[in-house]
Formats: C-alpha cells, sequence, structure tokens
C-alpha cells in the first residue's frame, strides 16, 4: 500500500523551486533504474545525470521553455543505443560470464542468436527497440522517485537531435529518448498541484481472462 499511496502523491510537477536533491536519494533512483529488466538483459542504454545549470540553460529553449528543466535538482537523460553491434550484445553477454563464474551452453547458443539477428537489422529499428527497453528504467525511475518523495516530470517534450548536440551523444553511438527532471514541487506555482489525479477506472484498463 505504501507504494500505491506514493504514486497516488506523484504527479508531474510543472514548476519546481529549485531544492537539491540529496545524493544519496538520487543515486537509490538511478540504481531502480539500474536493476529495470530489458530485453535479453542487455540495457541498451545510459543515463546522463545534468546538474549543471549551463547545460540545463542550454536545454531549455530545446524543450518548448518548460522551466522545470532549470528550475529541477538532476535533469536524467535517458539516451539509448543507436543501434546493436556485435561488441555491445558481446559486452553484457561476458560481464554474465564473468560475474557468474561460468559459462553455459544454452546461454552462449542464445548469444550466437542475438549475433545472428541484432547487428544486420536496420539501425533505426534497433534505435526504437533499444529507446522502449530505456522507457523501462525510466517508468522504474518514476516510481522509486515517488517512493524517495522526489517529484519527477516525465517529459518528451524536446529536441532530441539538439539535446544529442548538446552532451555528445552520437559520438558516443547515442540518442536521447526522453527527459527526467528531479526535484520537489513549488506548490504556489503550479496550476497542476491541487487537480485530482484522473485515470482509466479499472474495468476500462484491465480485462481478466479466465
Amino acid at each position: 500500500m505504501e507504494l500505491l499511496d506514493k504514486l497516488n502523491w506523484r504527479y508531474a510537477a510543472k514548476a519546481m523551486n529549485g531544492k537539491a536533491v540529496p545524493e544519496e536519494k538520487v543515486e537509490r533512483i538511478l540504481e531502480a533504474a539500474r536493476l529495470a529488466p530489458t530485453s535479453s538483459g542487455l540495457q541498451p542504454f545510459e543515463i546522463f545525470v545534468v546538474k549543471n545549470q549551463d547545460i540545463k540553460e542550454q536545454i531549455k529553449p530545446i524543450a518548448w521553455n518548460q522551466r522545470v528543466i532549470t528550475e529541477c535538482s538532476h535533469l536524467l537523460v535517458f539516451a539509448a543505443w543507436d543501434t546493436y553491434t556485435a561488441d555491445r550484445i558481446n559486452y553484457m553477454f561476458d560481464l554474465t560470464n564473468d560475474i557468474r563464474g561460468f559459462k553455459n551452453e544454452g546461454w552462449e547458443n542464445y548469444r550466437q542468436m542475438l549475433l545472428n539477428s541484432y547487428p544486420q537489422k536496420d539501425a533505426e529499428e534497433n534505435f526504437n527497440h533499444a529507446a522502449k527497453q530505456a522507457y523501462i528504467a525510466f517508468s522504474q525511475a518514476i516510481a522509486a522517485a515517488a517512493f524517495e518523495g522526489v517529484d519527477a516530470t516525465p517529459m518528451e517534450g524536446f529536441d532530441p537531435e539538439a539535446v544529442d548536440k548538446i552532451l555528445g551523444l552520437r559520438e558516443k553511438g547515442l540518442r536521447s529518448a526522453v527527459l527526467l527532471p528531479l526535484g520537489y514541487r513549488e506548490e504556489e506555482n503550479d496550476w497542476l498541484v491541487n487537480l485530482v489525479k484522473v485515470r482509466k477506472p479499472m474495468e476500462d484498463l484491465v480485462t481478466v481472462i479466465d
């Protein structure tokens, strides 16, 4: 129930007060994102934590001038792989083998299946798949922020190519997918803060097939 209470408390804050979020809270939010499930366990994305105010100021104009970009404490940028490569796939499989301390024939066969599939696909198709995995971690970060009593504002309203240029993402083989400012709501200047949360009723959302 505590998590549901926190999720009912959260909303997409439209104004933040600039107060710093304690680093230990940010670390736990990032850890929740790191622990998120992803397709084949590849984690095909990286998270950039922007604390530099000058960079936030550069991003604000290409994010529809949304004030939370510069008022937030930490701006998380979820950047997905621009495509899948053999090196990227092998890294995660080798890491798994190193951490678990053994090789498994079935696991190695699965590695080969991915190597024979993903790198041959269109780069845009691969990016879209990787971005979906980034969104899983993004959603988990939102829930973790709520649990920490930290406001998090999901943002797709920005120019990805411009953000990529500001952060030098393309040179790293990455493309920005979604933004998540973290901070604390400024209630007196946020038109959304006192509005009732609206979601579909359960019967319109969920179909149970017995």
